[in-house]
């Protein structure tokens, strides 16, 4: 069988292309709308659980009690944080219909909490919606403070949950819907393995190295917050879209 040498290089310009050049299909990959969209989910459910920030008040909650109670601990907050952000995000719409709250209203509300808590990261504290002040120490005088304060508010507090909750107005195919489930998936295991190992990530970090990383968290998630403010205007029509 004779084969045209015209159509023997229409067969193979996409293998050749895929050989030659597999940046571009990772470039097309990281465009498409789904990946992006995963990246955001990831980052701002993350960044406003902040596992690494909560590592001091772990440390002193769990202070004297043995490894195998304190890995129990860590479990139990990362399994509430789990509980807490998944019920949200599956009534996310419910309770958008319930209350008659529109998108860009809770994208510009939640914007401003984002952006109260990333300050207080900016300069490397806890912010007051997350841990209030007496707050550890009632905790460490606790038999089991693995559901509250340690699971929520430290880690589901209410910018997590505020994040979640736009997450799922702007998500509007089911696709997306499992990337903000995988996220919060993800952020509970993370969290876990850092509470767990909180004393090693601490001699591993020091003090100033957990500073200097809740202080990029903090920038990242002030720029998180803007993008979710300016979204907000723009759906209600007060910015033009370009």
């Amino acid at each position: 069988m004779h084969l045209h040498p015209q159509l023997i290089q229409q067969l193979a310009a996409p293998v050749v292309a895929a050989l030659v050049s597999p940046t571009a299909a990772a470039e097309e990959a990281l465009n498409s709308t789904y990946v992006k969209f995963s990246l955001l989910a990831l980052s701002s459910i993350f960044f406003l659980v902040d596992p690494f920030a909560a590592i001091p008040s772990f440390i002193a909650i769990t202070s004297g009690i043995e490894p195998d109670r304190r890995h129990r601990m860590a479990r139990k907050a990362a399994l509430t944080c789990f509980i807490v952000l998944i019920s949200f995000a599956l009534a996310g719409q419910f309770i958008f219909s319930l209350f008659g709250i529109k998108l860009p209203a809770f994208e510009i509300a939640g914007g401003l909490i984002l952006m109260l808590i990333g300050i207080d990261m900016i300069e490397a504290r806890r912010s007051p919606t997350q841990e209030s002040q007496g707050e550890t120490e009632e905790a460490a005088a606790r038999e089991d403070a693995g559901i509250v304060p340690l699971g929520i508010p430290m880690l589901a507090g209410p910018g997590a949950i505020s994040s979640v909750m736009v997450l799922v107005g702007q998500a509007p195919n089911h696709w997306q819907m499992l990337a903000i489930l995988g996220s919060i998936t993800i952020t509970a295991l993370i969290s876990y393995f850092v509470l767990a190992g909180a004393d090693r990530i601490r001699v591993f970090l020091g003090e100033t190295g957990i500073r200097v990383l809740v202080r990029i968290m903090g920038l990242l998630l002030v720029a998180l917050a803007m993008q979710f403010f300016v979204n907000g205007l723009t759906d209600l029509g007060l910015i033009h879209r370009h």
